[in-house]
C-alpha cells in the first residue's frame, strides 16, 4: 500500500475504470424548473436542542426523520409532524457528516475526523465501528475523512472514504474488509471528493463525486457503470423505494478563467430528481438566504436530502444549521 500526497492509491484492488465513460442516453431537454413550499412548523424544536450545522439527514421505515448536526445532542430524531422522539450523542460534533439507516434500522454515521464509521442501535447504543478513532489512514483497517455509507440488502456496507483518500470501501456485515477502489482525479473511476453515496434496487452505487461535479455509478464488484457530467455539484443523495434518486448541492459552475468548479460559496442552491438513466425528471432551485436570516424555506450550503414515503423532502444545510421539511409544488 502506497502513500501518495496524503491520498490512498489502492493497487490490486481497485476496480479498473474505461478510457471513456460508458455511452449513455439522457433527454435533451430538461424539465421546466419546479418550485417546493416549507413546511414552517417543522420540526417542533425545544430550546434545549438547538442545531450546529446540519450535516446528515435521514428517514426511517416509520417515517421519522433523524438529524445528525454539529452540536448537542448529535442525533435527534423528529415524527413527520415534528414531534420531538428522542434524542442522543454520538460524543464528537465537530466530525458529524452523513446519517444513514441499514435495511435492519440501525443507524450508522460518519466522523470524518475521527476517521470512523459508527453503527447504532434506534435508542443510540454502539454496536460496532469502523476505523481507527483518530488515526487516519488508507489500509484495511483505517479511513481518512470517511463521508459517507451505503447498505445491500445483505448487510453488506460500503463507505465513501471521501475526504483523505478518495475511494469506495467495502465490506461485510460484520465488518470485515471486501475490497476498495478509487484514487484521486478527474478520470472516469476517479474521484476528486465521494461525499455521498446510495444503492438503489439493483444494487447500482451512486457516488457524488461533488469536487468534480459528476455522479458515477458502479456496480457491487467497483465496475464503473456511468458518469452524468455537468449535472450538479452533488452534496448529497438519496434513492427512493421507486428508484428515483434526489441530489441536492448547487449548480455545475466553473471557476472564471480556470477548469475548476465553483464550490464554495456554492453559486446557488439546487435539487434535483434523476432516473436511473441520468435523466433530469425535476429541477427545483431553492431559495439563498436574505434578510433577515433565518427566513422558511431558505438554505445555505445545502448538504443532505432525504425524502418520506409521502413524498415529502428534507434539507439540512450547513451555514443556515436547520433541517427544514418541503414539499413540492405540483404545475
Amino acid at each position: 500500500m502506497q502513500i501518495y500526497r496524503g491520498l490512498c492509491l489502492v493497487t490490486c484492488l481497485v476496480a479498473f475504470a474505461p478510457d471513456r465513460a460508458p455511452a449513455q442516453e439522457r433527454d435533451a431537454a430538461p424539465p421546466k424548473p419546479v418550485r417546493c413550499a416549507v413546511d414552517s412548523a417543522w420540526p417542533q424544536k425545544p430550546a434545549s436542542c438547538a442545531w450546529g450545522a446540519v450535516s446528515g439527514i435521514a428517514v426511517d421505515a416509520n417515517d421519522r426523520v433523524y438529524v445528525f448536526h454539529r452540536g448537542e445532542p448529535t442525533v435527534q430524531i423528529y415524527e413527520q409532524d415534528g414531534t420531538l422522539v428522542r434524542t442522543w450523542s454520538t460524543g464528537n460534533p465537530e466530525g458529524t457528516h452523513h446519517i444513514r439507516l441499514d435495511p435492519e434500522g440501525n443507524v450508522w454515521v460518519a466522523d470524518f475526523r475521527a476517521h470512523i464509521v459508527q453503527k447504532y442501535s434506534p435508542l443510540g447504543a454502539v454496536i460496532l465501528t469502523l476505523g481507527e478513532a483518530g488515526q487516519p489512514g488508507c489500509d484495511e483497517r483505517h479511513f481518512d475523512g470517511p463521508t459517507d455509507m451505503a447498505f445491500l440488502p445483505n448487510g453488506d456496507i460500503f463507505v465513501s472514504d471521501g475526504y483523505g483518500n478518495r475511494r469506495i470501501v467495502h465490506f461485510d456485515k460484520q465488518g470485515r474488509f471486501i475490497k476498495a477502489w478509487g484514487e484521486d482525479g478527474t478520470g472516469p473511476g476517479q474521484f476528486a471528493l465521494p461525499h455521498a453515496v446510495a444503492f438503489d434496487s439493483q444494487q447500482r452505487l451512486y457516488v457524488a463525486d461533488r469536487n468534480n461535479a459528476r455522479i458515477q455509478v458502479f456496480d457491487t464488484e467497483g465496475q464503473l457503470l456511468a458518469v452524468w457530467d455537468d449535472l450538479i455539484m452533488p452534496w448529497g443523495c438519496v434513492v427512493t423505494d421507486t428508484d428515483e434518486l434526489w441530489v441536492c448541492g448547487s449548480s455545475a459552475v466553473k471557476q472564471p478563467g480556470g477548469d475548476g468548479w465553483v464550490i464554495t460559496p456554492p453559486p446557488d442552491q439546487v435539487l434535483m430528481k434523476l432516473s436511473t438513466a441520468g435523466d433530469v425528471l425535476l429541477r427545483v432551485p431553492l431559495d439563498t438566504p436574505v434578510a433577515p436570516p433565518g427566513q422558511p424555506g431558505a438554505v445555505d450550503w445545502v448538504h443532505a436530502v432525504a425524502v418520506d414515503s409521502r413524498g415529502n423532502i428534507y434539507l439540512g444545510d450547513i451555514q443556515g444549521r436547520r433541517a427544514q421539511k418541503f414539499s413540492l409544488c405540483r404545475p
